[in-house]
């Protein structure tokens, strides 16, 4: 890969910084028995990188963590059939890569944390839970080696992680309010596996936290792989925006 200029900053404070909770947040995934998938549409090496780097402990004693590259032509078709709850999506790419920004706005539904590598335009906030990004609007950035040099710091400080096993659990706040925003049925998001055969039947859908049959009279009519809101046992709005979907 080419070589970056020497008077570039390749990991400023902000950077470093999301790295940092990244790595803890994987860390603390791995050890609750995660698998981390890895998809990069614009960059396939990236991909498969990542996940060689993961799954090969090359400094004696550290852990081999799973990790699968997922390089066919539909990834969001390969993660939602490979994600299990508290597994991690990491990606490789663009902010306007539509696949990726398909499979960032459905992994909550599969349960997934997200992990967005990318450069240039920054996505919105919230599209994936960690974004690790370059700025600069360089198109040579994907090969200079600044997105080789995230990932292994990120593989690196998962490892210093483990090395601190309080940090590996976290104390869930105990909920004492007869009712409060967590433990309410504020809103899920849910993907439809299999919609309803007549006006009175429900549909199947699959959320974060499995299987499920909803209501969906107020939408009509709905396709597999719909993205809907839940309350209440019901879904009340279609998400349209499908500027990714496949």
């Amino acid at each position: 890969m080419t070589a970056a200029p020497a008077d570039v900053e390749l990991i400023d404070t902000d950077l470093a910084a999301d790295l940092a909770t990244a790595a803890l947040a994987l860390a603390r995934r791995f050890n609750a028995g995660a698998t981390l998938w890895t998809i990069s549409p614009q960059w396939e090496p990236h991909a498969h990188h990542i996940a060689v780097e993961f799954v090969h402990p090359v400094i004696m004693g550290k852990r081999a963590l799973p990790s699968v590259a997922l390089v066919e032509p539909d990834p969001v078709a390969q993660c939602r059939v490979a994600t299990r709850p508290g597994d991690v999506i990491i990606a490789v790419a663009s902010a306007d890569q539509p696949q990726v920004l398909d499979a960032m706005r459905r992994a909550p539904v599969w349960g997934a944390d997200t992990i967005w590598i990318g450069y240039g335009d920054r996505p919105p906030p919230g599209s994936a839970n960690h974004i690790l990004w370059v700025n600069s609007d360089d198109p040579m950035v994907p090969a200079t080696g600044r997105f080789v040099l995230m990932y292994h710091l990120l593989w690196e400080l998962t490892h210093v992680c483990f090395e601190h096993p309080g940090l590996m659990t976290v104390d869930e706040p105990e909920c004492t309010d007869e009712v409060c925003i967590t433990c309410s049925d504020e809103g899920r998001l849910a993907e439809v596996i299999l919609p309803p055969q007549s006006a009175f039947e429900s549909a199947l859908v699959r959320t974060a936290s499995g299987e499920e049959l909803i209501d969906v009279t107020v939408l009509g009519e709905v396709e597999v792989n719909d993205l809907v809101l839940v309350h209440g046992g019901a879904a009340i709005t279609r998400l349209d925006d499908r500027a990714g979907a496949m």
